[in-house]
Parts: C-alpha cells; structure tokens; sequence
C-alpha cells in the first residue's frame, strides 16, 4: 500500500474519532471527573482502562491487524483504533479532542539513569520476568548519572510536521514535551528496584542503610532536577500531568492540546509504591515516602498507589498535603481503606480483574462483589476503576457488558 493509502486510512479514523470527541457526553464527563477530584459528591464513575502492555490488545490491535504498512503511521492507526473501541465501551473515558505526539527524549526508558536496565526470563507472551540489576555493588553507583531534561528537537518537529500534514486539520497535533520523570519513571519506587533488584532491595534495609538513603537522594535529585529543567525551559503542559483517572480538578489546569509554560504547581503528580507493598509503614516512611515527598510538594495534587495494598499505609500518606487520590487495589480491605479515607480524598477503588473479565464472566458473582464494595465504602468519593486486564479470553465485549453491570449496581446501591 501506498503512502497516499496509509494517509487516507488514518484520515478515516481521524473523522470518526473527532466525531465522537465532539459529542456532548464528553464534557459531562469532564464535569464528572472536575466534581470528583474537587471532592464533590458524584454518581459513581466508571472507568475501564486497558493498553498494548495488555496481553489482549498486543492479539487484537497488532500490526497484522491494522491496515496501514508504514510503522510511523500504524502506531497513530493503532491508538485511533484503541481510543474507537474505548467509545465503544461506554465507561466514562474523557476522549479529548486532539492527538498527541510524544517528543522524542533523548534517553529511553531504560536508560533514564545512564545504565541500561535488562530483564530476564521467559520470551512467552504474558510470560514472567526478572530485572537484572545493574548496581550490584555500591561503588556502581558512580556510574549513574541524573537525566536531564533533553529533548530530540530536529526527530520531535519531523514526527509532528508528518502526522500534521497527514490529519492535522482533523485534530490538532498536541506535542507532549513534559518531563521524563513522571509517573513510573519518576516514582522512585520502580527504579530502585530495578536498578538494585528488588529482593537486594528488601535485604538493603536492614544491611545497607545508610547506601540505601544515598541512593533514594540520588535518585530524588535527579527527577526533581529533570522536573524543573522542563518547567524552565517552558516545556510543561497541561496534559503534563496524570492521576490515572483524568486529570480535571477546581485546583488544576484543564487539560489543553499545547498549552505550555505551566507550573507544576498547576498540575497532578501520579506516585506509586508497587515495589514497597510488602515494606512496613515504618520502612515505606523511611526508605521512600519522605523521598517521594519533595517531589510531590512542587506539583498541585497529587494520586497515590497502583496496584500494591495500602491498607495499612492510608494514615502515613496523610502527611502528603496535596494528596486527593488514593488507590485501593484487588488485594485491598475496602472496608477499611473506607474507613480511614472517609471524605478526605478520592478513593480509587480497583476490583480485581481476574474476578471481574479476566477468568471468565460470571454476571452474579461480578453483581455481588460491586455490590459489597460499594456499600463497604458507601459515604465516601470514589469511582470504580478495571485495570491490568491481561485478558478477555477473546470477548472484548465483556468490557462494554461489565461497565453496564458496574452502572446498574451504582444505580441500585445509590438509590
């Protein structure tokens, strides 16, 4: 195929995409999320969320599936084709009304540190893995080096000219230029346990303290300093921000397509602790939260927690004054979590998704355990949110029929 084809399919797309961003459903959602994360009561709020790092969208959305043959224009083909089939789930997913390109960072994810970080393990699709951890000694320490905030300007503006030409008068082209260091890469937790690993990790606390700490300072160094690189060259934006819901708040900047020279202090901050979910409060406190806290202090609010258990921590998050989401996990007591974020923050509660689509689809059990859950955290701010779902075994559907179910107990229990 042509490129003159390739253009004309992501053209295609483009119409049907900006279609249903224009559509009026999208700014009640964005009212939704804005009365939500202001901590106003709200119904309920639905959010199923999925991606290529799920197993199910690398079978359905992979490059033999999709029609153009040019890989630069597949991947916009591809994240069209996502952003479609989210519509059709029918959750409330704010889809805004531009494409983004990401500019191009002149180190990778796996290089943020100046070491290349490797796994190893399985090749099997879904298989299992294990970081292979590059400081094995302390004194390798002296071969990491902080990322800067560096953009590849001439490969940025080409990949932004060429998406431009092909639909840019369907959707405005929003190039991201924001820092490197956020979310995962910035949370500190992610790559500490890569670059030490993450049982040596757990062993450090108790043998290495004191290179421990150093480390944390290192590591906290280097992403407040590529922060404020990027704010300084005016590259922070308002969709420089995340909180894994949407990130609309009285106390934030509204999402906009190019829209920078923005303060952190505009913005949302998205931290995690994965790696830390098996730590003592205590040891959280030490070892990350009070490195964590400098960094979430510069920005205006910020989310807490993935997929690691926080019941036990909710009452050391407290002391994070710009904390408004808090994530209580499949591993989570919900009914405790309830009990200790009360009203004060939005909780961001994630039913497990093997109960839910994963294993199977069993409509009364799903029914029971939303059910249980609402009336376990009846009184607070919460939303309901479907993540990791490594699969559909083949019924995409079951995305669209479990955002309904979700809705109908919502109805039900709120009633």
């Amino acid at each position: 195929m042509s490129e003159k084809g390739d253009v004309q399919i992501l053209r295609e797309l483009a119409r049907a995409y900006r279609e249903i961003a224009a559509n009026p459903v999208q700014e009640e959602r964005r009212k939704l999320w804005l009365d939500q994360n202001s901590l106003r009561a709200t119904r309920v709020p639905v959010l199923a969320t999925f991606g290529m790092w799920n197993v199910w969208c690398r079978e359905v959305f992979a490059d033999a599936a999709m029609k153009t043959r040019e890989p630069f224009y597949r991947e916009y083909e591809r994240m069209l084709r996502l952003w479609l089939f989210q519509a059709s789930v029918g959750d409330d997913t704010v889809l805004e009304p531009w494409i983004m390109v990401a500019a191009k960072q002149c180190r990778d994810w796996g290089q943020v540190w100046g070491l290349q970080l490797k796994n190893s393990g399985t090749v099997e699709e879904g298989g299992s893995w294990k970081f292979t951890a590059p400081l094995v000694e302390w004194s390798d320490m002296a071969r990491l080096s902080p990322p800067p905030h560096e953009l590849d300007e001439a490969e940025t503006a080409q990949n932004a000219a060429r998406l431009g030409e092909a639909i840019g008068d369907l959707l405005p082209i929003n190039v991201e230029r924001g820092p490197m260091c956020q979310g995962f890469v910035g949370d500190l937790s992610y790559h500490v346990a890569q670059l030490r690993g993450l049982e040596q990790l757990m062993i450090d606390m108790y043998e290495s303290p004191k290179e421990l700490h150093g480390l944390m300072a290192f590591l906290r160094d280097g992403v407040l300093a590529n922060q404020r690189g990027a704010e300084a060259a005016g590259d922070v934006g308002a969709t420089s921000q995340h909180n894994q819901c949407h990130t609309y708040a009285d106390a934030t900047a509204r999402p906009a397509a190019n829209r920078r020279g923005l303060k952190r202090g505009q913005l949302w901050n998205f931290m995690a602790a994965q790696e830390f979910e098996l730590i003592s409060p205590a040891m959280h406190d030490e070892f990350l939260l009070q490195y964590q806290m400098p960094i979430m202090k510069e920005w205006g609010l910020s989310a807490y927690g993935c997929c690691e258990n926080l019941t036990q921590k909710i009452e050391m998050l407290r002391k994070v004054p710009n904390l408004r989401i808090i994530a209580v996990s499949p591993r989570a007591d919900v009914r405790r979590c309830a009990e200790q974020i009360g009203r004060d923050y939005v909780m961001s509660w994630r039913p497990s998704p093997a109960d839910m689509v994963c294993c199977q689809f069993d409509e009364k059990m799903i029914r029971r355990i939303i059910r249980e859950g609402l009336e376990a955290s009846r009184g607070c701010i919460r939303h309901v949110h479907l993540k990791d779902i490594e699969t559909v075994q083949g019924e995409p559907d079951r995305l669209q029929r479990w955002v309904k179910i979700v809705r109908e107990v919502a109805e039900e229990e709120a009633g």
